[in-house]
């Protein structure tokens, strides 16, 4: 190669082209598309205004946005007849209130989820309500009252927009160890949960997980959350391609894991977060800012995590990756320009993650799929069994420096 070829002048204009050749087929295969947004009756944003002015028997109300140990305490304070009451007064709030304790929330939320349905059932039956619109009311009913079943524990919502969802399997109360399950691109209230193609939905990549763990380690008491509780971007177009909704939604997880119950023997469980596609740009802009009781990050099929590098993402988390060989995502240019694209592949050997086998997991989303060795590897990861793990292209490599008690070899 002369030295014109490897000009920083024609690499640069070799990266503007491939980013280029990306947007114009992401534009031109239906890849991108606009949603109709929704507004319930009263949204989060105006409940939490009237919740930050009133008073409750002569009390301020808590800050939404203050610290969770102080929403604890307030709660600590409160009878259970007193809890209910603003429950009742406020479902939307206290269902999605860091700090609140876990089974109100699923109560606060079963009442929101009840209020959401009504609303949809009313837009159903409007005649100025268009077509489409009768058919997109006609599935978000259909999801709420799925999500109303009795056995369904919803951490968070909001039906505002596309939706927002997060729903715990497990006892999250009890777990010796939590994992937080992160979705990519159109993630919304709607395909929250799917039927057909199940494993690429949150609550489908959860489940799995929660079987997957609870099979590695019978007898420990594990959590999952299907945590689809940011606003994703829709399609595969520009937004995808920025970082505004992961710096959003980072802000979001960041307040999750420092809100997260459980204490082992005097100390935070240790919570692992399990990131997919466009899930993993937002656990990487999140990294810097988690609490150290998260102690791994493991992302799959990532287009890049906003990082050169392992070390650059700023955390004390093990930072796992795996791509299974036949995952377009391998495609996408790995680099940033002009803040769109989202850096260094996380399997490259620069980045510096620990780089898991993929095996068995066909395409983008394939990973949480039962029986893969990539959702074996994730819930051992979750359980903490990492003498267990396999790494790509064999050997011990990704297991160097990991002590016995799960830390790295100076932790």
């Amino acid at each position: 190669m002369n030295s014109f070829d490897s000009s920083p002048s024609l690499t640069a204009w070799r990266t503007l082209l491939a980013l280029a050749v990306v947007f114009v087929m992401l534009a031109t295969t239906g890849w991108t598309a606009v949603r109709e947004g929704h507004d319930a009756d009263v949204s989060l944003k105006e409940a939490f205004a009237a919740w930050q002015h009133d008073r409750f028997d002569g009390r301020r109300l808590p800050d939404p946005q203050g610290p969770p140990q102080r929403v604890a305490r307030f709660f600590d304070a409160l009878s259970a007849p007193q809890r209910n009451r603003l429950v009742e007064a406020y479902p939307l709030v206290v269902g999605n209130l860091n700090g609140a304790p876990v089974g109100l929330r699923f109560a606060a939320n079963r009442l929101a989820l009840t209020q959401s349905k009504a609303t949809e059932l009313r837009r159903m039956a409007n005649p100025k309500v268009s077509r489409a619109g009768r058919q997109d009311a006609d599935r978000r009913m259909h999801r709420f009252a799925a999500l109303l079943r009795p056995h369904r524990q919803v951490l968070a919502f909001d039906p505002a927009g596309g939706g927002r969802v997060a729903e715990v399997f497990g006892d999250l109360d009890r777990a010796s160890r939590i994992s937080v399950v992160v979705p990519g691109v159109d993630t919304n209230v709607v395909n929250f949960e799917r039927s057909y193609l199940r494993y690429s939905s949150p609550v489908g990549m959860a489940k799995s997980l929660y079987a997957a763990e609870r099979a590695a380690a019978p007898g420990k008491p594990v959590a999952v959350i299907a945590w689809a509780d940011y606003t994703a971007p829709t399609g595969l177009g520009m937004d995808a391609m920025a970082g505004a909704a992961a710096q959003a939604g980072a802000r979001r997880l960041t307040a999750l894991a420092h809100a997260l119950p459980g204490s082992e023997q005097g100390s935070d469980v240790p919570v692992a977060l399990f990131c997919h596609s466009y899930g993993s740009v937002v656990c990487g802009v999140a990294a810097r800012r988690l609490p150290e009781r998260v102690t791994d990050i493991a992302v799959s099929g990532s287009p890049g995590m906003r990082a050169d590098s392992a070390a650059e993402l700023g955390t004390t988390a093990r930072v796992w990756a795996m791509r299974d060989a036949d995952d377009w995502i391998q495609d996408v240019p790995y680099l940033e320009v002009g803040g769109l694209g989202h850096g260094t592949d996380p399997v490259s050997a620069e980045f510096g993650a620990r780089v898991l086998s993929a095996a068995d997991a066909v395409g983008h989303t394939g990973y949480f799929v039962p029986g893969t060795e990539s959702i074996g590897n994730f819930a051992r990861i979750g359980v903490g069994a990492y003498d267990g793990l396999s790494c790509a292209g064999g050997g011990n490599s990704c297991r160097d420096g990991i002590g016995e008690q799960g830390g790295d070899g100076d932790v």
